[in-house]
C-alpha cells in the first residue's frame, strides 16, 4: 500500500496528477487554497501503489512524499 502527501498551498489544481493516477486515488478538493485554487487531495483508502506517476507529472512539485 502506498501513500502520498500533497502540499495544498503549492498545488494550482492543474489536474495532471488526477488524470494520470492509474488507481484514481487523487481528486480535486471542494475547498480553496490560499491562492484561490481547488487543490488535489489524496484518497487514502488503501488503493495507492506508490508508483509516483503523480509526483512525476506535477509541474509544481506539490506532491512532496511518496511512500510504498
Amino acid at each position: 500500500m502506498g501513500k502520498i502527501v500533497i502540499n495544498k498551498e503549492r498545488c494550482k489544481g492543474c489536474g495532471l496528477c488526477v488524470h494520470f493516477c492509474p488507481n484514481k486515488k487523487i481528486e480535486f478538493s471542494k475547498e480553496f487554497n490560499q491562492k484561490g485554487f481547488h487543490p488535489s487531495v489524496f484518497i487514502d483508502d488503501g488503493g495507492c501503489t506508490g508508483c509516483a506517476i503523480c509526483a512525476m507529472m506535477c509541474p509544481d512539485a506539490a506532491i512532496e512524499e511518496v511512500y510504498k
